[in-house]
């Protein structure tokens, strides 16, 4: 086992070199126009034009509709259904984007509707993401056709002025100058026809840079569709904040009534059997009249206690551990000094973490050298501990077979909950084969 205390250990990362990033960059430009992505934002923004006209046709003849019979009964119905179908058509855009684009937009809070038809009625009218999908489906009218028309024009002339020498050749198209002399050339400006190989071919390098140019306009508009969607049909900042927080709160209450239930069932189990057997022998003891026997039941009784007290030290370990109070370089310490992978330990926290964020990462680093020693079959590993920017930073790494992940069965789940109950992240970088790096950030308090 290797401790080395109060190290900072500094990731170098090589910075590619020039030609390096420009290579990179060359080989993107290449594959772009034949790239699965610019394809599938190419096919995206064709199939979202003539769902963009129906969007924006039905929700500016239902709304007006629903406005011009608003002094009836049946305008605010026909507007309450209007902005509940565009919740339906902005979950079919998302789904498109998602499958299409690979585009991240998070599902919007279910709609919460009210008893009675009026309270339905008053739900409707004032849901906001509902109003938001219409929002979008005004603006998509305009972005999606532009798109579409754009990157389809752009790449589609690309590729007609890269073949200009071929069809010019095949077909052999006239026109005639202003003063009306005949010239066998498909393309002109003004009176300067493209009607020599040389000029044919300037035009067919033009045509070649655009169509290697065309990718990036149908990206952008597919990108600038990304974050519109994001913006009007995902959740609300404020409503994803507390939806994250109601989660983190019931995990915390689970987590909570889950320890109470184990340390019930512990004592109940453990501590209190062995403190009955003591008052047993005990009682055995005072009624005996044989001092050989009153002798051997207490020494039981002795050995009972002495139990009694481990299991509760055991017990308490487990609430809190007390070497804690030492500090979390200690606590660290004495982990990797127990773990059954040798492990190399470096730490630099200067500034002593809040006690609910050190119990925290103790746990965490504790299961992390657990699943290494359990399904790892590693022969080294690395705990790595900092604080930087108010931020405690663990990274657990191991030279193992790899392949671990979330929802494995590994107990990184159980870590995942605990951690962002304190707004924490847990990330996992496991290729197959390894190595391992599971890193923890952490506030530095509560």
């Amino acid at each position: 086992m290797t401790w080395q205390a109060d190290t900072i250990m500094i990731d170098q990362t090589l910075t590619p070199s020039v030609p390096d990033r420009a290579g990179g960059a060359s080989r993107v430009f290449l594959r772009a126009p034949i790239a699965k992505h610019t394809w599938g934002c190419f096919a995206y923004l064709l199939i979202c034009a003539p769902l963009g006209v129906v969007g924006f046709a039905f929700t500016v003849t239902f709304i007006t509709a629903g406005a011009v019979a608003a002094v009836t009964f049946l305008g605010l119905p026909l507007i309450g259904f209007t902005v509940l179908a565009g919740r339906r058509f902005a979950g079919l855009h998302r789904n498109l984007a998602r499958k299409m684009i690979g585009a991240r937009v998070d599902d919007p809070a279910p709609f919460q509707r009210r008893p009675g038809v009026l309270g339905w009625l008053s739900a409707a009218l004032a849901d906001g993401t509902g109003w938001r999908a219409l929002v979008y489906l005004l603006l998509k009218f305009p972005l999606s056709v532009a798109g579409a028309f754009g990157a389809g024009l752009f790449w589609v002339e690309g590729v007609i002025t890269f073949l200009y020498p071929v069809w010019w050749q095949a077909f052999d198209p006239t026109n005639k100058d202003s003063h009306g002399h005949v010239h066998h050339a498909g393309l002109q400006f003004g009176d300067f026809f493209f009607e020599t190989w040389p000029r044919a071919l300037v035009v067919s390098a033009v045509g070649l840079v655009a169509v290697f140019l065309g990718p990036w306009p149908v990206r952008g508009m597919a990108a600038l569709d990304g974050v519109l969607m994001r913006r009007l049909l995902g959740p609300w900042t404020g409503s994803a904040r507390v939806r994250e927080l109601e989660e983190k709160r019931t995990h915390a209450v689970e987590d909570s009534a889950a320890s109470l239930r184990r340390i019930e069932r512990d004592l109940h189990d453990g501590t209190q059997a062995r403190l009955v057997a003591l008052a047993m022998r005990l009682g055995q003891a005072r009624e005996s009249d044989d001092p050989a026997r009153v002798r051997e039941l207490v020494d039981s009784a002795h050995d009972s206690a002495k139990d009694a007290i481990a299991e509760l030290r055991d017990l308490v370990r487990g609430i809190h551990p007390p070497v804690l109070d030492q500090g979390l370089d200690a606590a660290l310490a004495t982990l990797a000094a127990r773990s059954a992978v040798p492990v190399e330990l470096h730490t630099h926290v200067p500034q002593r973490p809040s006690p609910a964020i050190e119990t925290i990462a103790y746990f965490c680093v504790a299961e992390l050298l657990t699943n290494i020693a359990r399904h790892s079959s590693a022969r080294q590993a690395t705990v790595q501990a900092h604080e930087r920017g108010g931020v405690l930073r663990l990274e657990v790494r191991d030279d193992g077979h790899g392949g671990a992940r979330l929802g494995a069965g590994t107990g990184l789940s159980g870590l995942d909950e605990r951690v962002r109950t304190v707004d924490g992240t847990l990330t996992v970088n496991s290729p197959p084969g390894g190595p391992t790096t599971i890193a923890v950030d952490l506030p530095m308090g509560v």
